[in-house]
């Protein structure tokens, strides 16, 4: 077995109160991705919620690593997004700014809808990719797979649909629009406890595509897109 270390410390920063990474271990020879992975891990699955400092020091001792590997670590994490510089305050996990909660998913419903519009059209790889993501969430929903790859899997299936415009530029705007959310998705979707029911939305909107409803597809995306979005604004003003 790997060397592991686990933390005991408990650290008091002024201004923030009580802080506990105690949840957090690596193997003793990490890498900085390592380091990376076990942050997003903690994230996902609620241990380091939204707003919570990360202060090198605390980190570096609860994960067995240096300052620089944490430092590094953090700054892989502030380019996905989940990271953020805080002023005056050094740095935080990334937290959704509600004010902007529906501008987001106005953009994913107009971009979704053009992405369910082009499934005629859209060539066989791009319809194929709808179909694996579909089944790839659903087999990691039936292995009650880790939050983190529960929410990534639920996002793939909405850039899969709208990847089928078969644009690159609108696909980046997608990716942004998914790296502001999917934290606050992964704990709607913990606190929910429903992600048999999501898999069973997702089915049903994968049936209705390669049905050639897309009128109906159109509809269960606004109502699918509007309801998470109720569930992501509840969580956010609780």
């Amino acid at each position: 077995m790997p060397d592991k270390r686990r933390a005991d410390n408990r650290l008091r920063s002024i201004g923030w109160g009580l802080l506990v990474y105690d949840s957090l271990t690596l193997e003793h020879t990490s890498t900085v991705e390592r380091a990376a992975d076990e942050l997003r891990r903690a994230m996902f699955a609620g241990e380091l919620e939204p707003g919570t400092p990360l202060r090198e020091v605390g980190l570096a001792d609860s994960l067995g690593v240096g300052r620089s590997t944490v430092r590094e670590a953090l700054a892989v994490l502030i380019a996905e997004g989940l990271v953020i510089r805080v002023p005056n305050r050094g740095v935080a996990v990334a937290a959704l700014d509600p004010d902007a909660l529906g501008d987001v998913f106005r953009a994913r419903t107009v971009l979704e809808e053009a992405g369910a519009r082009a499934w005629p059209d859209a060539p066989d790889e791009l319809r194929d990719a709808v179909h694996d993501s579909v089944q790839t969430y659903g087999r990691l929903a039936a292995a009650s797979a880790e939050p983190g790859q529960l929410a990534r899997a639920h996002i793939e299936v909405h850039r899969a649909i709208a990847a089928l415009t078969g644009s690159d530029r609108l696909l980046t705007l997608v990716d942004a629009l998914h790296g502001e959310i999917r934290l606050t998705l992964a704990h709607v979707d913990r606190v929910r406890g429903n992600v048999r029911e999501q898999v069973a939305a997702h089915q049903q909107l994968l049936s209705l595509l390669e049905q050639g409803e897309i009128e109906a597809v159109v509809l269960a995306l606004h109502d699918h897109l509007s309801g998470a979005q109720s569930s992501l604004d509840a969580a956010l003003h609780r």
